[in-house]
């Protein structure tokens, strides 16, 4: 779908990406509806994805052992210090992966990050006015070896091997006819992601928004930031930005959750109604099991080449 034959040798980013200088936003989170102070800053090679809670004085890696929380999103939590948690993250780390930052410090004075229009695209436009910078360090890859699976009733969740990149199919099935049963599929790419998957907003059925409120949830949400339905009926006076923009935004969920895996995944991720809680455990059980992958550092590509 990003315009690549299906057997193609996809481009390799060999070596680490960074930002070329930081950059700052202002919104609201989704849930809490406080208002968040967000930093991104470039990063040394072999930091990773961190964020920090400048307002407690804490670091929390983004690593899938320390996610607390994926039932509504995905929430990370300090490993010593349970009052320090940093949740919906998922967003702004998909747009790290899609665009391929592997290193940067995220600073923010709130347990959430902000929701902004309720998609990657915003992260992904911060990014670009930062601008990415290549470092003199060799990327690792995270290599499926053989096939796992997790399930959940009639969900589940799966990674195989793939030859290169990292292809994607989904397929998500939902009671409200403006839904219904969807499917999206691409390879990973910087392009894809950009084009194909980033403007994919989070959604709510209608029904379920007084739920969340009432449990204390959903307090930032609006039809600014989020497509919700009311069974065939789409309310947000734009209509959707794609016709099977739910379904890809799913998608843009995996890649934000698969993210926390530490480094890209060479493989092929296959899933039928899934959700953060789905996909964490998949990179459990990925990278807990003996012989199910394995860290492989593609060989630098000269200037030359």
């Amino acid at each position: 779908m990003d315009g690549l034959p299906i057997n193609a040798p996809l481009p390799v980013c060999t070596r680490q990406q960074t930002l070329k200088t930081c950059i700052r936003c202002v919104g609201v989170g989704l849930h809490g509806g406080r208002r968040v102070n967000l930093t991104l800053r470039p990063a040394p090679a072999g930091h990773g994805i961190v964020f920090r809670r400048v307002d407690l004085g804490r670091d929390i890696p983004a690593r899938f052992d320390h996610v607390a929380e994926a039932r509504l999103s995905t929430a990370l939590i300090h490993p010593t210090d349970p009052s320090a948690r940093v949740g919906t993250i998922e967003h702004l780390m998909a747009a790290f992966a899609g665009t391929g930052i592997d290193n940067a410090l995220v600073e923010l004075d709130a347990p959430e990050l902000p929701i902004l229009d309720g998609s990657a695209s915003p992260f992904v436009f911060l990014i670009d006015c930062a601008g990415i910078q290549e470092q003199d360090a060799p990327r690792p890859l995270i290599e499926v070896l053989r096939r796992v699976r997790v399930t959940q009733g009639e969900s589940w969740v799966e990674l195989r091997p793939a030859r290169d990149g990292f292809q994607m199919e989904l397929s998500i099935d939902f009671p409200a006819a403006a839904i219904g049963r969807q499917s999206a599929m691409l390879r990973l790419t910087p392009q894809s992601f950009r084009h194909q998957l980033s403007r994919a907003r989070t959604f709510a059925l209608a029904e379920e928004v007084a739920q969340l409120r009432a449990a204390g949830l959903g307090q930032g949400g609006s039809l600014d930031n989020a497509v919700v339905v009311d069974h065939d009926r789409i309310l947000n006076p734009g209509g959707l930005r794609m016709p099977d923009e739910f379904a890809r935004h799913k998608l843009l969920d995996a890649v934000g959750d698969l993210a926390l895996a530490g480094a890209p995944i060479r493989g092929r991720f296959l899933a039928h109604r899934s959700g953060h809680t789905l996909n964490n455990r998949l990179l459990h059980a990925l990278l807990n099991s003996a012989g199910a992958c394995r860290l492989v550092t593609p060989e630098p590509i000269s200037a030359a080449a």
